[in-house]
Parts: C-alpha cells; sequence; structure tokens
C-alpha cells in the first residue's frame, strides 16, 4: 500500500525524518568498528583459577599472592598417575622412572620427582613441581601439554596427569571452548523462537542481528572496566552476560515491535509509527531495564571477587541489549519499512483481527475467584520450595565437569589408590624466622601424614603438607582448620582450602547482597508504581518463584541430571537473576494496570485488561528468555548447567503461573488497596445531583 504524502509536514521536518534512521545507523557501524577490536580481546583477560574468586582478604589468597613473590614465581603443580588393574610390572615402574627423568631433565623443576606406590601395587604417582610457566597461562598450558606428551601409557598402562596445575588448565580450556558454542547455539534458539513468533521470513533477522551487535558492544565495554578498574572477568560471567544480550534483548524487541506493528495501522509513515511506540513502550521498557540493572549492581557489595565481577558485567550486558534495541532496531525497522513484516504486513487504516486470548480465558478464570486461586498458588509454590532441602552438598572439584577431563580421572584414581593419604597437598606459608616450629606444629597436628619445606623468599616459606583425608573431605576440613587455629602468623591455602574459603564467602555474601536486592528493587518498584502494596507484592511473588525454582532444581540435579553437588554460588546468582528479571516482567503487567486504572477502569477490569493486552508479547518474551538461560545447560560446566536449569525454571514459573494467576489474581482481590497509599487506592467521589436546568420561557 502507497504510503499516503501528509502536506501539512513542513518540508524540512520531513528531510530529518528521512535522514535520522541513516545517521543512527551510520553512528552504530562507527560504533562497532571501534569495538569490534576490543571484544576480540575478552577472552584473553578471562582469570578461571579458583583463587581468582575468592576474596582478597581470604587466607587462601594470601597464600597465592605470597606464592608469587617467591623465586620463581608460581609453581604449576602436577601429578602423573600410572596405573594397571592388575598391578603394576617391573617394566611399568620402569617407564615410570625413565618418563619422570625426562621430565626433570628437560625442564625445571623444584624438586626430583619421586615415585610413590600405593599399597595395592595398582598405582604408582609422580609429583612433579615447576616454577617455569610463571603466571603466564599460554606457557602453563604449554608446560602440561609437554608433559602429557612425555608421560605416555599403552599395553594395559594408564598414564594420566592430574593435580592443581594440570585442573587450572583443563578448566580455562573449557571456559575458552564455550565461547563458540554457546554464542551459536544462543543465536540459533532465538532464531528459532523469532520465526515462530513473528512467521515471517525477514522480520527474526532484524532484532537478531541488533542483539549480535549489542553482544560485541558489551564485550568491549567489558573489556575496558576490565583494563580501567580491575574488573574480574570470568568464563561464567562472560557467558552469563551473552545470555543476557540476546535474552533480554529479544524480550525489549518483542515489546517494540508488537507495539510498532499496531501503530502502524494507525500511521502512514513508519517514522511516525515508531516513533508512536517508542513514546508508549518506552517508559516501561526503560524502567524494567533500569530495574534489572540496579538489581545486578548490587553485587557488588559482595565479598566474592568473581560475584562482584559479575554484577558490573551483566548489567552492562543488559544496558548495552537496552541501547541497541532502542535506537539501532528502530532505526532498521524504519529503514526496511512495512515489508519486513512480509507476508503479515500492517496496512495503514486497518483493524487488528480481535481472537480469543488464551490470556484472557485464563484471566478471567483468576478473577472469577481470585483467593481461592492465590491461595493455590501460594501452597503450590512453597510445596516446590521444599524441594530445596534435597540441594545435592557442596560441588567438589572432581563433579565440577559434565565429562570428565584428564586432570579430574586422575583424582579419580588416586582417590582409589591412596584412601589412606590425601593426593592434593594443603599448602601452609610460613614466616622464615619461625619455620622450624611452624613445622613442628603441623607435623604434631591431628590429620597430618607429613610436613616437606618448601621454597623460601621476602621473609616467607612454602610448606607442603599431606592430610591422612581424601581431598575436599570432612576430615581434611577439620584439619585445614586446625591449621588455620594453631598456625599463628600463617597462611594455609591449597585447592581444598579455596573451597572451603569460597563457600565461607558465598555464606556471607548470601546474607548481605539479598536484603540489599530486595530493598533497591522495592524502592524503585515504590517510586515507578506510585504505592507500596503494589511493589510488596510483586517482591514476594518473585521470592516465591525464585525458592519454587531452587526446590525443582533440587529434586531434579541429582536424581534426574546426575550432579552430585550444587555450585555454592548458586542460591545468590539466582536470586539475584530471579528477582531482576522477574520484577522486569511485572513491571510491564502492573504498569499496564496502571494505566486502565488511570483512565477510569474498576480495578478487575483493569487487571483483566492489562493480562489480556500484554499476555501474549510477554509469555513470548519469558519464553525466549527461558530457553537462552536453557542454553547453559548444554555447556559443560556444573556451575553453569545448575545456573542456566533453576533460571529457566523460574522464568517460566513466573510467565505462566505466577504473573498470569497468582498477580492477576492478587490485583482483583484487593481491589484499590493494591495501590495504597498513591491516589489510584481512593474510591472516586459518586457523581452529586444535577442541577435543574434553567428553561426559557418562549
Amino acid at each position: 500500500m502507497r504510503a499516503v504524502k501528509d502536506s501539512s509536514t513542513p518540508p524540512r521536518a520531513g528531510s530529518r525524518r528521512r535522514m535520522l534512521p541513516w545517521a543512527v545507523l551510520t553512528l552504530w557501524v562507527a560504533v562497532i568498528a571501534l569495538a569490534g577490536p576490543l571484544a576480540g580481546k575478552l577472552a584473553d583477560v578471562q582469570t578461571n583459577r579458583a583463587v581468582d574468586y575468592l576474596p582478597a582478604s581470604a587466607d587462601s589468597t594470601q597464600v597465592a599472592k605470597i606464592q608469587d613473590a617467591l623465586p620463581g614465581g608460581e609453581s604449576t603443580d602436577l601429578v602423573l598417575v600410572y596405573h594397571r588393574d592388575g598391578g603394576l610390572t617391573a617394566a611399568d615402574r620402569a617407564t615410570a622412572d625413565r618418563q619422570a627423568a625426562a621430565l626433570a631433565g628437560g625442564h625445571t623443576l623444584t624438586g626430583t620427582p619421586r615415585g610413590v606406590p600405593a599399597k595395592d601395587g595398582t598405582t604408582l604417582m609422580y609429583p612433579v613441581s615447576s616454577t617455569e610457566p610463571g603466571q603466564d597461562d599460554e606457557a602453563r598450558k604449554a608446560f602440561v601439554d609437554e608433559v602429557r606428551d612425555v608421560a605416555k601409557g599403552g599395553g594395559g598402562l594408564s598414564v594420566e596427569v592430574g593435580g592443581p596445575g594440570a585442573l587450572i588448565v583443563d578448566s580455562q580450556e573449557v571456559y575458552t571452548s564455550l565461547g563458540g558454542p554457546l554464542l551459536y547455539t544462543t543465536v540459533a534458539v532465538v532464531a528459532i523462537l523469532l520465526i515462530v513468533i513473528y512467521r515471517s521470513p525477514l522480520l527474526w533477522l532484524v532484532p537478531l542481528v541488533v542483539a549480535g551487535v549489542a553482544d560485541a558492544l558489551s564485550m568491549a565495554v567489558v573489556y575496558g572496566l576490565n583494563r580501567g578498574f580491575d574488573v574480574t572477568v570470568t568464563g561464567q560471567s562472560s557467558a552469563v552476560m551473552t545470555i543476557l544480550v540476546f535474552g533480554a534483548g529479544t524480550d525489549y524487541a518483542l515489546l517494540l515491535v508488537s507495539r510498532y506493528r499496531e501503530e502502524l495501522s494507525r500511521a502512514a509513515r513508519p517514522y511516525d509509527a515508531m516513533a508512536a511506540a517508542l513514546r508508549g513502550c518506552g517508559p516501561a521498557v526503560l524502567a524494567s531495564s533500569g530495574t534489572v540493572a540496579a538489581g545486578l549492581l548490587c553485587l557488588l557489595a559482595a565479598d566474592l571477587t568473581s560475584s562482584r565481577g559479575m554484577g558490573p558485567i551483566a548489567a552492562v550486558g543488559v544496558l548495552c541489549a537496552l541501547l541497541a534495541m532502542l535506537t539501532l532496531l528502530p532505526a532498521l525497522l524504519v529503514l526496511l519499512g512495512r515489508r519486513v513484516f512480509w507476508p503479515l504486513v500492517p496496512a495503514y487504516g486497518s483493524t487488528p483481527g480481535q481472537r480469543r486470548s488464551l490470556f484472557a480465558a485464563m484471566g478471567s478464570s483468576a478473577g472469577r475467584r481470585p483467593v481461592a486461586v492465590l491461595a493455590c498458588g501460594g501452597v503450590l509454590l512453597g510445596a516446590l520450595a521444599l524441594g530445596a532441602f534435597n540441594l545435592p552438598g557442596d560441588l567438589k572439584q572432581e563433579d565440577s565437569f559434565t565429562s570428565k577431563p584428564d586432570s579430574i580421572s586422575a583424582m579419580e584414581t588416586l582417590a582409589a589408590a591412596y584412601p589412606e593419604r590425601s593426593t592434593q597437598p594443603i599448602t601452609v606459608i610460613a614466616p622464615t624466622d619461625r619455620v622450624a616450629e611452624t613445622m613442628a606444629k603441623a607435623g604434631a597436628t591431628d590429620g597430618v601424614a607429613a610436613v616437606e619445606r618448601g621454597r623460601s623468599g621476602g621473609g616467607w616459606t612454602e610448606l607442603s603438607v599431606a592430610a591422612t583425608d581424601a581431598p575436599e573431605s570432612a576430615g581434611e576440613q577439620a584439619t585445614i582448620k586446625a591449621l588455620r587455629d594453631g598456625l599463628d602468623g600463617s597462611h594455609v591455602g591449597g585447592p581444598s582450602a579455596q573451597q572451603m574459603d569460597l563457600e565461607t564467602a558465598d555464606s556471607r555474601d548470601l546474607k548481605i547482597v539479598v536484603p540489599l536486592v530486595l530493598l533497591s528493587v522495592l524502592l524503585i518498584l515504590i517510586a515507578l508504581l506510585r504505592s507500596l502494596v503494589a511493589p510488596l507484592l510483586l517482591v514476594a511473588a518473585v521470592v516465591a518463584v525464585w525458592g519454587a525454582a531452587l526446590g525443582i532444581g533440587g529434586l531434579a540435579f541429582e536424581p534426574v541430571l546426575g550432579l552430585k553437588g550444587a555450585d555454592p554460588g548458586l542460591p545468590l546468582l539466582s536470586f539475584v537473576f530471579l528477582v531482576a528479571l522477574g520484577v522486569d516482567y511485572g513491571i510491564f503487567l502492573m504498569h499496564r494496570v496502571r494505566e486502565e486504572a488511570l483512565s477510569g477502569a474498576e480495578p478487575t477490569a483493569a487487571a483483566l485488561t492489562a493480562l489480556r493486552t500484554t499476555g501474549g508479547v510477554i509469555a513470548s518474551a519469558g519464553l525466549v528468555l527461558a530457553a537462552t538461560f536453557a542454553v547453559l545447560t548444554n555447556m559443560p560446566m556444573v556451575s553453569l548447567v545448575e545456573m542456566g536449569f533453576v533460571i529457566a525454571v523460574g522464568v517460566l514459573l513466573d510467565t505462566f503461573l505466577v504473573r498470569t494467576y497468582l498477580v492477576t489474581s492478587a490485583s482483583v482481590a484487593l481491589q484499590r488497596t493494591i495501590w495504597w497509599p498513591g491516589k489510584l487506592s481512593r474510591t472516586p467521589a459518586a457523581p452529586g445531583p444535577r442541577e435543574p436546568e434553567l428553561v426559557r420561557n418562549r
């Protein structure tokens, strides 16, 4: 249909309208040209060692810092594990000795490797340590790869390379490999959903391209934050940022495109329709994204370095998605014109077809018996939340991958062959002038099998303590606590101590960040909705969703998915994301309820109309967001699988149960009280009797 020319528009204004989308597009091309090279460097600044996640004040962090300053710098500690099921032969032992000697001759080691045989004769381990790679990740990987090339088995002899150094390398390789598969899978999932939602061969591609541009911009910004402000970037935070850019960005695109399609039937020009669409849904999108960003930034109060870095990184993803969807997407849609909607092109002056809405039917059922629906929904969410008591114990290092790399397999072999001792040393950093006293106290501590002296420098000496209990067992943890209590002036670290410090920091952060998120989100909602009851309702709803989603995780992680532990950071991170993202949808719904109430609709009609008009687009947005987080369940890291599962389940619960039934039912049940103490909570005064009109006699 040919656009109708509006002769009332001044020529100069019409020219500006034509040029503005091109100017926006040109600006974005320049931005991406500058941001592209920086985005490609983000993977180079990722830190994925366990110690990099810890607070600077943690005892194990102090150990790592002092180790870096010792002669040779940070050490790469490995264990060569030789194993034969029927028992090692003399030839096997000769092979092990020869390979260990080759390593000692070809590399600078901190000591001569000595074999430690298992009592059952099936296994022989050679601890190997070197400061040769230093802190360079590439050098460490090259060193571990060379060790694996030298340590070879065959003929029934298995040779595995484990130890903390090998685990670090394997973890970094897994996180490095996430980028491509994560991006491709996310793009594919979003593309399929957009094709189904839009039913257009072209329209789905536009928001997807814009989301890709936003992702590149966010990576460049985060790289700048790392270089300029030392913000910690991990593989986990980078993955979550990409998910948020595509998930939240597509949500904003769905809302904008839906309103734009509606306005195209009222406006002759795409530019005017887009301007009206931005005026209509822009404030709600800005408010919701601002609330999400504010909730995420509360993670800056976390003590855990990885969580503290996650806050601004995730917020950058949301804000970059918002910026792209409110500037680049409108420009592209205006330039492409109505034909982008083909074959369902909205014609100027047409009336959208009215269909029986699923959400109208769902809202009507909730509106008939709101109190009963609200009570049943609350009981259901509470029952699901009880499943959280079935969450598996804290995640151990050997259970942190969905598939076993060589380092994890080596740990399992060692645990089975050496049940009487720990095969992962505890590191003690002691003042050099008190090293003899410290060694004596450490050796006399319950649970300690042996103590060996290591490097010295800068007034500190490194001690390697062998425990009698298996790594990360309750017995070894008790030994670490005893060493920390009994060795004044010393620091106790190592992989198991790092895991303990991680759990302690997560527990502390949960108590600090959760109230802060609730308070900040509540205050923002009060300001936006000009009410106290409605914000409390929305916050209570998303907290209930979080509890139910964790409960479903508890019922599924070990029994269904076979996951043997729960990531200590899961409760905090899932809470922050579910509260922020859940409130995001609540704002869209309650903002429309408030609009209807301001226009004079009665409370019940306002709630049902809001659900009917926003239900479809918000349900589509919820499906897209849940699907993008579900992509994480296909990743090789258990922590990402668990986070993706809980958040995806929570978003679905919020979309199809809480927002549809519970929030709507509460709005109907509370009537005007939901807006207390705002002016909408007051019943309008009934109109008084009309005064009789004076009739003039003719």
